[in-house]
């Protein structure tokens, strides 16, 4: 028996999911725009696929999708899959948790040298622990929990099968 403290099952981040991809699609009702979706290495890459899948059924632009690669510890070199022209694009950049708010920032610095439409950010878990000036736009779940906890998001096969706290 597991001792982890799930905050999230499979069939709880799905809906989640499923949410969050409502909430944007409706932010992008207006916009005929292309949307280019960046997920962060590791886990926001899967939760950006899943956004981009679920967005399909709701909005008819033409949606890209990039992997977004930085050491979050020390994010001197950050690195996206794909050379892209973010001029007047909708970028959704998308993350499994936001702790501090350091990882989404840094994950803004390749974006600085163009002028996009807009810059959303999309979290399944946020923590109330910024330390950064970053909020995310569209967060599935967002709780308090002490400097010594750690949210973990488990994916197996590109699903996300469920978040527990350490």
């Amino acid at each position: 028996m597991s001792n982890k403290k799930y905050i999230l099952n499979k069939e709880e981040a799905a809906l989640k999911m499923q949410r969050l991809a409502l909430e944007v699609a409706e932010h992008l009702s207006e916009s005929v725009d292309e949307l280019i979706i960046i997920g962060v290495q590791k886990n926001g890459f899967p939760i950006a696929e899943k956004i981009k899948m679920l967005l399909q059924d709701y909005i008819h632009q033409p949606i890209q999708i990039v992997s977004l690669t930085l050491n979050k510890a020390k994010p001197d070199e950050i690195t996206l899959s794909s050379n892209i022209d973010f001029n007047h694009k909708n970028i959704l950049l998308c993350d499994d948790v936001m702790n501090s708010g350091k990882t989404l920032l840094y994950a803004l610095k390749p974006l600085l040298n163009y002028h996009p439409k807009s810059i959303q950010t999309l979290v399944l878990v946020e923590r109330t622990h910024k330390q950064f000036p970053v909020k995310p736009d569209f967060v599935g779940l967002s709780l308090t929990s002490t400097l010594q906890n750690n949210i973990v998001v488990e994916i197996e096969n590109n699903e996300i099968t469920g978040a527990y706290m350490v």
